[in-house]
């Protein structure tokens, strides 16, 4: 994969980076895999704006991920490898010898034709295979970890994004999370080995203000520049800083404030990611 870059015909084109499509192969085939979410764009059943900044954007279908893994000791073929318009790593079709298809992230390395397979007891570590992290050998790089037996997975699954095991305690697994966090996590909970693939697209560039709006994300404007009665930073004689530190509307502290509330596996969480 690679980064695919324009010639500067126009403003927008000067700066814009795209994800190469060349390892696509293919467009969606299995209608059971898809579903059409209702675009709220940002607003509740009042159709009150609850979430600032967002609109539908363009129309798209969700692909339904199998992120909890549970097709256990059933070999799987890689049929094909896709595009998610809900996610910015790629995703692959997968053929089990039983006849059903199901959707799953793609790691890195994992090409069309290779098996894989879930399975609670060990397996080979290499990339698609997915294991209770008990099962999965000291160093190895993860993704699509499970919080809770069952659940699905939750942690590391955005494109590039990988968490390592690091040791074992008790019933636990001690895992480096993509943001520094060292975290236990219960031996018992699914894992996938590798890395998600798509990694170059943190090198992508927007390039225009369409793009977004396309993604659904509806324009800003700075708080420095209202009024007085719409924002803690308006007002003012020419243009000037707020007299205060950065906050949001409605006053709440907006860098360096912690808004996180306690939860009950905080006890779980050995070193944090900001020291």
């Amino acid at each position: 994969m690679a980064i695919k870059k324009f010639k500067p015909i126009t403003p927008a084109r000067r700066f814009m980076a795209v994800m190469d499509s060349g390892d696509i192969t293919s467009k969606p085939t299995v209608r059971g895999l898809l579903k059409k979410l209702k675009a709220s764009a940002g607003r509740n059943s009042n159709g009150r704006i609850t979430s600032r900044h967002r609109e539908a954007g363009a129309k798209k279908q969700y692909r339904i991920i199998d992120f909890k893994r549970d097709k256990y000791d059933i070999v799987g073929k890689v049929a094909t490898i896709e595009y998610d318009p809900y996610r910015n790593c790629r995703i692959c079709l997968i053929h089990y010898i039983d006849g059903e298809k199901r959707y799953i992230l793609q790691p890195a390395n994992l090409n069309v034709g290779d098996n894989i397979s879930a399975s609670v007891k060990g397996l080979d570590s290499k990339p698609g295979n997915a294991m209770q992290l008990q099962n999965i050998p000291v160093g190895t790089m993860v993704h699509n970890i499970e919080m809770k037996p069952g659940k699905g997975g939750q942690i590391a699954r955005s494109a590039g994004g990988y968490a390592q095991v690091m040791g074992r305690e008790e019933k636990y697994v001690i895992v480096r999370l993509p943001s520094g966090e060292m975290r236990k996590i219960l031996s018992v909970c699914m894992a996938t080995i590798g890395i998600v693939g798509n990694e170059e697209f943190s090198n992508t560039v927007i390039g225009k203000a369409g793009r977004q709006r396309h993604m659904g994300k509806r324009p800003q404007t700075r708080g420095s520049a209202m009024n007085p009665i719409d924002h803690p930073h308006g007002g003012g004689e020419g243009k000037t800083n707020s007299g205060r530190h950065p906050v949001s509307p409605w006053g709440m502290p907006t860098k360096g404030y912690k808004t996180r509330k306690k939860k009950a596996s905080d006890k779980l969480i050995i070193s944090r990611r900001k020291k």
